[in-house]
Protein backbone atom coordinates (compact mmCIF):
# COMPACT_ATOMS: atom_id res chain seq x y z
CA UNK A 1 0.00 0.00 0.00
CA UNK A 2 2.52 2.27 0.40
CA UNK A 3 4.11 1.65 -2.43
CA UNK A 4 0.98 2.38 -4.70
CA UNK A 5 0.88 5.88 -2.62
CA UNK A 6 4.24 6.45 -3.72
CA UNK A 7 3.73 5.96 -6.97
CA UNK A 8 0.53 8.32 -7.36
CA UNK A 9 2.63 11.19 -5.56
CA UNK A 10 5.54 10.89 -7.63
CA UNK A 11 3.38 10.71 -11.09
CA UNK A 12 1.35 14.11 -9.58
CA UNK A 13 4.86 15.68 -9.19
CA UNK A 14 5.83 14.30 -12.70
CA UNK A 15 2.35 15.54 -13.94
CA UNK A 16 2.54 19.20 -12.28
CA UNK A 17 6.79 19.63 -13.47
CA UNK A 18 5.68 18.90 -17.01
CA UNK A 19 2.61 21.42 -17.24
CA UNK A 20 4.98 23.59 -15.59
CA UNK A 21 6.89 23.31 -18.62
CA UNK A 22 4.56 23.05 -21.26
CA UNK A 23 3.37 26.61 -20.08
CA UNK A 24 6.92 27.62 -19.78
CA UNK A 25 7.72 26.66 -23.57
CA UNK A 26 3.86 28.66 -24.50
CA UNK A 27 5.09 31.99 -23.36
CA UNK A 28 8.35 32.04 -25.28
CA UNK A 29 6.52 30.61 -28.29
CA UNK A 30 3.96 33.87 -27.58
CA UNK A 31 7.12 35.92 -27.27
CA UNK A 32 8.87 34.76 -30.30
CA UNK A 33 5.69 35.21 -32.13
CA UNK A 34 4.84 38.99 -30.81
CA UNK A 35 8.54 39.86 -31.23
CA UNK A 36 8.54 38.69 -35.37
CA UNK A 37 5.39 41.01 -35.53
CA UNK A 38 6.53 44.17 -33.25
CA UNK A 39 10.51 44.25 -34.41
CA UNK A 40 9.82 45.17 -37.79
CA UNK A 41 6.90 47.59 -36.84
CA UNK A 42 9.39 48.68 -34.49
CA UNK A 43 11.80 49.47 -37.18
CA UNK A 44 9.63 51.42 -38.82
CA UNK A 45 8.43 53.50 -36.04
CA UNK A 46 12.02 55.00 -35.54
CA UNK A 47 12.73 54.72 -39.45
CA UNK A 48 15.23 52.29 -40.23
CA UNK A 49 15.71 52.27 -43.57
CA UNK A 50 18.26 49.32 -45.29
CA UNK A 51 19.95 51.20 -48.36
CA UNK A 52 19.00 50.03 -52.08
CA UNK A 53 21.68 48.04 -53.74
CA UNK A 54 23.65 50.52 -55.84
CA UNK A 55 25.89 50.72 -58.28
CA UNK A 56 28.13 53.70 -59.70
CA UNK A 57 28.65 55.24 -62.47
CA UNK A 58 32.93 55.54 -63.05
CA UNK A 59 34.39 58.25 -65.68
CA UNK A 60 37.48 57.21 -67.38
CA UNK A 61 39.98 58.65 -69.56
CA UNK A 62 41.26 56.11 -71.55
CA UNK A 63 42.99 58.37 -73.63
CA UNK A 64 44.01 62.44 -74.46
CA UNK A 65 40.42 63.45 -74.89
CA UNK A 66 38.34 60.53 -74.59
CA UNK A 67 35.89 59.95 -71.96
CA UNK A 68 33.30 57.32 -70.85
CA UNK A 69 30.78 56.84 -68.13
CA UNK A 70 30.19 53.59 -67.39
CA UNK A 71 27.82 51.89 -65.21
CA UNK A 72 27.87 48.06 -64.43
CA UNK A 73 24.99 46.07 -62.83
CA UNK A 74 24.60 42.40 -61.46
CA UNK A 75 21.34 41.17 -62.32
CA UNK A 76 19.12 38.01 -62.71
CA UNK A 77 16.96 36.87 -65.26
CA UNK A 78 13.22 35.31 -65.00
CA UNK A 79 15.22 31.89 -65.28
CA UNK A 80 17.66 33.02 -62.17
CA UNK A 81 20.82 33.60 -64.49
CA UNK A 82 23.26 35.51 -63.48
CA UNK A 83 24.08 38.44 -66.15
CA UNK A 84 26.57 41.51 -66.21
CA UNK A 85 24.85 44.85 -66.96
CA UNK A 86 26.97 47.30 -68.59
CA UNK A 87 26.41 50.63 -69.78
CA UNK A 88 28.48 52.50 -71.15
CA UNK A 89 28.91 56.08 -72.88
CA UNK A 90 31.63 57.13 -74.81
CA UNK A 91 32.87 61.10 -76.12
CA UNK A 92 35.86 61.88 -78.15
CA UNK A 93 36.37 65.42 -77.40
CA UNK A 94 33.19 66.84 -77.27
CA UNK A 95 31.55 64.28 -79.35
CA UNK A 96 29.22 61.83 -78.78
CA UNK A 97 30.61 58.89 -80.22
CA UNK A 98 27.55 56.26 -78.67
CA UNK A 99 25.57 55.16 -75.76
CA UNK A 100 25.73 51.32 -75.32
CA UNK A 101 24.31 48.47 -73.27
CA UNK A 102 26.63 45.45 -73.35
CA UNK A 103 25.14 42.41 -71.98
CA UNK A 104 27.16 39.16 -70.59
CA UNK A 105 25.38 35.86 -69.48
CA UNK A 106 28.03 33.11 -67.78
CA UNK A 107 30.22 31.34 -69.99
CA UNK A 108 28.50 27.82 -71.26
CA UNK A 109 25.64 28.81 -70.04
CA UNK A 110 24.05 31.32 -72.31
CA UNK A 111 24.96 31.63 -76.22
CA UNK A 112 23.35 35.52 -77.03
CA UNK A 113 22.56 35.78 -80.87
CA UNK A 114 24.57 38.88 -81.27
CA UNK A 115 22.59 39.04 -85.33
CA UNK A 116 19.03 40.04 -83.82
CA UNK A 117 17.85 43.37 -81.26
CA UNK A 118 16.87 43.25 -78.24
CA UNK A 119 13.27 44.45 -77.44
CA UNK A 120 13.12 46.97 -73.99
CA UNK A 121 9.88 47.35 -72.46
CA UNK A 122 8.20 48.99 -69.37
CA UNK A 123 5.49 47.66 -67.31
CA UNK A 124 3.12 49.84 -69.97
CA UNK A 125 2.79 50.17 -73.69
CA UNK A 126 6.01 51.89 -74.18
CA UNK A 127 8.69 49.25 -76.36
CA UNK A 128 11.59 50.26 -78.00
CA UNK A 129 14.16 48.03 -80.53
CA UNK A 130 17.63 48.08 -79.44
CA UNK A 131 19.82 47.09 -82.80
CA UNK A 132 23.07 45.45 -81.94
CA UNK A 133 26.18 47.62 -82.91
CA UNK A 134 29.85 47.64 -81.66
CA UNK A 135 31.82 50.49 -80.72
CA UNK A 136 34.65 51.44 -82.55
CA UNK A 137 37.04 50.04 -79.95
CA UNK A 138 35.27 46.29 -79.79
CA UNK A 139 36.41 44.49 -82.46
CA UNK A 140 34.48 41.76 -81.26
CA UNK A 141 32.58 39.79 -78.31
CA UNK A 142 32.65 36.16 -77.61
CA UNK A 143 29.14 34.01 -77.75
CA UNK A 144 27.76 35.16 -74.38
CA UNK A 145 27.89 38.69 -74.68
CA UNK A 146 26.36 41.22 -76.88
CA UNK A 147 26.27 44.74 -77.15
CA UNK A 148 23.43 47.38 -78.36
CA UNK A 149 22.46 51.02 -79.18
CA UNK A 150 20.60 52.31 -76.80
CA UNK A 151 20.49 55.95 -77.26
CA UNK A 152 17.10 56.37 -78.77
CA UNK A 153 16.02 54.18 -76.26
CA UNK A 154 17.43 56.23 -73.34
CA UNK A 155 16.43 59.91 -75.13
CA UNK A 156 12.92 58.77 -74.75
CA UNK A 157 12.68 57.24 -71.34
CA UNK A 158 11.24 59.24 -68.53
CA UNK A 159 10.97 58.18 -64.74
CA UNK A 160 12.93 55.52 -62.78
CA UNK A 161 10.52 52.69 -63.77
CA UNK A 162 10.84 48.61 -63.73
CA UNK A 163 12.31 47.96 -67.34
CA UNK A 164 12.40 44.42 -69.12
CA UNK A 165 14.99 43.44 -71.34
CA UNK A 166 14.37 40.45 -74.03
CA UNK A 167 17.51 39.18 -75.11
CA UNK A 168 17.41 37.07 -77.99
CA UNK A 169 19.20 33.78 -77.19
CA UNK A 170 20.99 31.10 -80.20
CA UNK A 171 18.43 28.38 -80.65
CA UNK A 172 15.38 30.96 -80.53
CA UNK A 173 14.63 31.27 -76.65
CA UNK A 174 14.38 34.26 -75.61
CA UNK A 175 15.83 35.58 -71.73
CA UNK A 176 13.76 38.38 -70.05
CA UNK A 177 16.11 40.71 -68.20
CA UNK A 178 14.44 42.39 -65.19
CA UNK A 179 15.95 45.73 -64.57
CA UNK A 180 15.20 47.54 -61.63
CA UNK A 181 14.05 50.98 -60.35
CA UNK A 182 17.70 51.77 -59.26
CA UNK A 183 19.34 50.78 -62.16
CA UNK A 184 17.23 53.11 -64.48
CA UNK A 185 17.66 55.63 -62.31
CA UNK A 186 21.55 54.95 -62.76
CA UNK A 187 20.89 54.81 -65.99
CA UNK A 188 19.10 57.78 -66.98
CA UNK A 189 21.64 60.27 -64.71
CA UNK A 190 25.02 58.45 -66.73
CA UNK A 191 22.96 59.32 -70.24
CA UNK A 192 22.79 62.76 -69.18
CA UNK A 193 26.28 62.59 -68.33
CA UNK A 194 29.02 65.13 -70.65
CA UNK A 195 32.38 66.00 -70.32
CA UNK A 196 33.47 69.38 -68.65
Amino acid sequence: MIQRGFFWLRLRAVSAWLVKMMLRSVVVMGLAIALSFWLPAAAAAVNVTFPLPTASIHTYQERPGQTTFRSKQSLRDRSDRSWQVILFKRYQAEDLQGLYLRLVGFPGLVALDSRQPIVIATGTSAQWIAQPVLDAQTQSLPENASQYDVATAFADLAGDIPLQVNIPLMGGGTAQLVVPPFAVHEWRALSSQSPD
